[in-house]
């Protein structure tokens, strides 16, 4: 499968670019950053929100799928946070219409439902609850891709990312971890599940204490292996503890990341 990973350039793009290309994939990589030293592979550096941009990267090689990670990993304005969520996937998802590329996997997040109060597994019958504009956006995106999965046909499937590290490294993240190996059995799994249409799983390793549902991504062909509990006595315990576990989104839903919409001069 040739493949087009945007945000190939971050932390979650050089594991996911590394991957795939080990599991026999081709891949193309697109950033706004250069390709990283010793990377000789097809590269395009331009920005996901640029439509016109988006669109010579699709009319300069055939494509098999797209496999969308590129955004700002934070909390930022409203409008910033659109732009960098939803109209980089719409100008994706244009692109994909008009090149015929018929599968996009999104690096979505947990903060779509971080509002939502911390119980027993939260599954994707949850009803979005962002905890930022961050989460507001990645939400936004999701409603975008089910459009176009109605609309036209287009299989996309949103991966609610949770914590990405090489290892856990706070309580919280004992449920909320997904390791690198396991990143790349989930895109992989997304990117063959055969006509998801659209559809939602949460980007978690197979936690002992897990506090999302993994069965719908499961149902998908992801088969997580690792498990934060291995790194138990690795993680000491924090004032933070109690706050973070409030609610699924953790820090994302205190008042410190409370913010007017839109940046006034």
């Amino acid at each position: 499968m040739r493949i087009l990973v945007t945000g190939a350039a971050g932390s979650i793009g050089q594991v996911v670019m590394v991957g795939l290309a080990d599991r026999g994939h081709t891949l193309v990589g697109l950033d706004r950053l250069p390709s990283p030293e010793g990377y000789d592979d097809s590269w395009h550096t331009a920005d996901c929100a640029d439509a016109d941009a988006v669109a010579d990267v699709f009319a300069a090689q055939p494509l098999d799928a797209v496999v969308h990670l590129a955004g700002h990993p934070g909390e930022a304005s409203l409008p910033d946070s659109l732009t960098s969520h939803v109209v980089t996937t719409a100008a994706l998802l244009d692109a994909m219409l008009e090149h015929g590329v018929g599968r996009i996997v999104y690096a979505s997040s947990n903060h779509a439902v971080g509002r939502t109060p911390r119980r027993d597994l939260v599954s994707t019958d949850a009803r979005p609850r962002p905890d930022t504009f961050y989460g507001v956006g990645k939400v936004a995106a999701e409603a975008l891709l089910s459009l176009y999965a109605d609309r036209h046909g287009i299989d996309a499937v949103a991966c609610r990312i949770g914590s990405f590290q090489p290892q856990p490294e706070s309580t919280r993240q004992l449920s909320t971890w997904l390791s690198h190996d396991d990143c790349v059995r989930m895109v992989e799994a997304a990117l063959s599940a055969p006509a998801p249409g659209f559809a939602v799983l949460y980007g978690i390793s197979a936690n002992t204490r897990a506090w999302w549902d993994l069965a719908p991504g499961r149902a998908l062909g992801y088969d997580p292996q690792d498990d934060a509990e291995e790194f138990l006595d690795t993680i000491p315990t924090a004032e933070a503890d109690a706050a973070e576990a409030a609610y699924v989104g953790g820090a994302f839903a205190s008042e410190s990341f409370h913010r007017p919409a839109l940046d006034r001069a």
